[in-house]
């Protein structure tokens, strides 16, 4: 059973990550220690040479790391990127980008998750991140 459901982490975007509400992020599902976010197709979003600019993708897969942590943790909200890597493999379809994130290790003070970013509709991977999350000590 995940810690947070989607609503929760939805209203977390809207209330608390406005930069990604503004572009129309939103989770999809979460399980525990899974977690499926959709960024929808802007044409905002393309940069010259026609391809969706690799911020767009890097705070996507950002935002699905941060959804898996609290989906494990619940709402911890200084939970933060203290590690972040990416690789661009294909160029994306012009559409709604999905990551779909899992958390690889669940420790007390570090988290590490990986992500696929892809276009929706297509399997082939347009992005492969990792990246770990520094969880705060716990009050006692």
């Amino acid at each position: 059973m995940p810690a947070i459901t989607v609503a929760e982490f939805n209203a977390i975007i809207t209330e608390e990550l406005t930069w990604a509400a503004d572009i129309g992020m939103h989770a999809r599902a979460i399980d525990d220690g899974t977690a499926t976010l959709v960024l929808p197709f802007d044409g905002n979003m393309v940069r010259s040479g026609g391809t969706v600019s690799g911020p767009f993708m890097m705070a996507l897969a950002d935002a699905a790391m941060y959804a898996v942590v609290l989906s494990v943790l619940g709402v911890v909200k200084m939970a933060v990127t203290t590690s972040f890597n990416i690789n661009f493999l294909h160029r994306p379809h012009p559409g709604d980008l999905l990551a779909e994130a899992r958390a690889l290790k669940v420790g007390k003070r570090l988290v590490v998750v990986d992500v696929t970013v892809h276009s929706e509709g297509h399997d082939e991977p347009v992005a492969h991140a990792t990246g770990t999350y520094s969880v705060p000590p716990r009050a006692s």
